[in-house]
């Protein structure tokens, strides 16, 4: 998986937009107002692999970190609601996309059909 392909998933999200609030390393994506949007994904740029982290149910966190190798606490992110992802082949592309509608919803606080 490449930034680009991760990116285009991400911002496919309703309402979903890029921002970089912390400066050029991070690229952060949020949804909602541009005023008050939330953020519910960040993406280290010029990394390889790819690190991308996201909003997680801190059960489903604890599980995800168990599972695999490439899971691990969020890196500069509070460790009980987020997860970092190595995307490093591990994970299945499906997988990826499934966790990122989970984060996306529980910022959003909508479903997702």
């Amino acid at each position: 998986m490449d930034h680009k392909t991760v990116e285009e998933y991400i911002l496919s999200m309703p309402d979903a937009w890029l921002d970089y609030p912390f400066g050029e390393d991070v690229a952060v994506y949020k949804t909602g107002p541009r005023d008050k949007g939330k953020m519910f994904a960040l993406i280290r740029e010029g990394k390889t692999p790819v690190q991308l982290s996201l909003k997680s149910d801190p059960e489903l966190s604890r599980v995800l970190r168990e599972k695999y190798d490439e899971v691990m606490p969020g890196y500069h992110l509070n460790k009980k609601h987020w997860n970092t992802l190595v995307l490093a082949g591990q994970l299945e592309w499906p997988e990826v996309q499934g966790f990122i509608r989970h984060s996306y919803q529980l910022v959003a606080g909508t479903e997702l059909l």
